[in-house]
């Protein structure tokens, strides 16, 4: 059985596997030490922590977490040293049972007016009453906005 290098005291046999010190608070003031942190910048609002460990340290050197430019044009190359561009794949064909599915059921202006409704924190119910239209009109034009990246 494994015992306290700080007090002598029994320790558990979980707690044995992984530390040499009990519970105590004055054990495990005396033997606990800190992980070493690194923190990673993510954006001006806050920072990432990780762990530094093997692993991390080895990413590190990599490159993982090296600052990139925001902007793909902002970083000049020297002349002559273009880097190489790979064509994107094409998205996968998705078969449409027939036209009318694709057409959308209202006009530039309502989808406008909901999306501008819902930017004031209008729910569907109060947005569909304001444009005389269904709920579910309303949701299915602000899922069809959001999916084409409008807000």
């Amino acid at each position: 059985m494994a015992n306290c290098v700080t007090c002598g005291d029994e320790l558990h046999p979980e707690r044995a596997e992984k530390y040499d010190h009990c519970t105590k608070p004055e054990c495990v003031d005396r033997n606990d030490k800190g992980l070493p942190m690194v923190a990673i910048g993510v954006n001006k609002a806050a920072d990432q922590y990780v762990v530094l460990n093997e692993r991390t340290q080895q990413e590190m050197e990599k490159g993982r977490y090296k600052r990139r430019p925001e902007v793909p044009g902002s970083v000049r190359t020297p002349s002559g040293t273009r880097p190489a561009r790979t064509p994107k794949p094409a998205p996968p064909q998705t078969p449409r049972s027939s036209d009318g599915a694709s057409r959308r059921r209202w006009s530039p202006a309502q989808e406008n007016l909901a999306i501008i409704y819902r930017a004031m924190w209008m729910n569907p119910d109060q947005i569909a009453e304001k444009l005389g239209v269904s709920r579910y009109l309303v949701t299915q034009i602000l899922l069809d906005a959001t999916a084409r990246g409008k807000r």
